[in-house]
């Protein structure tokens, strides 16, 4: 289970920020919905890290090929959708370059900007949404999520 000081015990100090190995990199915000889904999945702590919620904190660097996973912010035109945790991640070049897919999370409610966010970031680096799922998920959405990131990190 992943424990909220996880991504404490699984990163090393650098000059820049933390750095991370992580095969799972996900922002949540104090609601703590995408945490808990991340929870769910019960992946070991080294496989997971979460971004700062506080924008002022210097970021992550990841030092190997990893998938995003990321609410949508916003109701409606998409400004706002992608948090700006994840904007001040991904404008580091490593973490971009070592993007490999992104998992998005919303609400249904939004209608055409439902998980918004993931389609953004996905033009922005040409890089694709493996899922998307509303909130905190469902049962369904753990076991999809949990058996499509096995199969693809056993392909690497």
């Amino acid at each position: 289970m992943v424990a909220s000081t996880m991504a404490e015990s699984t990163m090393k100090p650098s000059a820049e920020g933390q750095t991370t190995a992580a095969k799972l990199i996900y922002f949540s915000s104090a609601s703590n919905y995408t945490h808990r889904f991340v929870e769910k999945l019960g992946f070991a702590d080294d496989l997971v890290a979460r971004l700062p919620l506080i924008t002022s904190r210097p970021t992550l660097l990841t030092t190997e090929p990893y998938v995003l996973l990321f609410p949508t912010y916003g109701g409606g035109d998409g400004r706002g959708a992608v948090p700006k945790q994840v904007i001040k991640f991904l404008n580091v070049p490593e973490n971009r370059d070592l993007l490999q897919g992104i998992i998005a999370s919303g609400n249904t409610n939004f209608h055409d900007a439902y998980c918004l966010g993931g389609d953004i970031v996905a033009r922005k680096t040409d890089k694709p949404v493996m899922y998307r799922f509303e909130l905190m998920g469902t049962e369904q959405d753990v076991t999809k999520v949990k058996e499509g990131l096995e199969e693809f990190w056993g392909k690497q």
